[in-house]
């Protein structure tokens, strides 16, 4: 009987790899814990300073650290200054999106009759698809966005949004085009 290398390696081949997992997982943590030592009080000093908050600017902080934790080569990190601050700031810029699209969402709820006024539940859902829709629409022109909301919200046809965006038609056409390709790419991503 002849054994192949692998299978008379097997258990031992597989607690070498399981420690080496657990020394890189540790090395992993060690260097984020520095650089969470050494940094943490500076991006919460400069985000702070951006947001005018320092509540908020501890809770961008803390996400940006775990978002750090996540990245599968820490040891790859040449600027930790550089990557801290610009994880922060799409973290800023991903809530203060998240804010406009409730501000909107909410005046546009006011302007409406006291019957359509959903539940805390039903407006959460409602908020969350919207912030979907702004991801997906991420990428696209302010018109392109425009619409397409115009089109899909307002129930405005071509002609009329191209009036309203001081484009053709059939630009108008290109930006549907676009717009509900990317929508279909979303969904069709598992």
């Amino acid at each position: 009987m002849t054994f192949h290398r692998s299978s008379q390696q097997g258990p031992m081949a597989a607690i070498r790899m399981e420690h080496a997992m657990g020394v890189n997982q540790n090395l992993h943590f060690g260097l984020i814990g520095q650089m969470f030592k050494s940094d943490y009080s500076w991006l919460c000093a400069r985000v702070g300073r951006a947001m005018g908050c320092p509540h908020g600017a501890q809770d961008i902080a803390s996400e940006t650290f775990l978002r750090v934790l996540a990245l599968p080569d820490p040891a790859a990190i040449r600027e930790p200054r550089a990557l801290l601050t610009t994880i922060a700031r799409r973290l800023m810029y991903e809530g203060w999106r998240r804010q406009d699209l409730e501000r909107a969402y909410l005046e546009a709820l006011a302007l409406a009759p006291q019957l359509a006024h959903p539940s805390p539940e039903e407006r959460l859902v409602l908020i969350e698809t919207l912030l979907e829709v702004d991801r997906l629409l991420d990428g696209l022109s302010a018109k392109a966005k425009a619409a397409f909301l115009y089109h899909q919200l307002d129930g405005l046809t071509y002609a009329q949004i191209g009036e309203r965006l001081d484009v053709s038609v059939s630009r108008v056409q290109q930006y549907m085009a676009d717009a509900f390709k990317r929508c279909y790419l979303a969904m069709a991503q598992p």
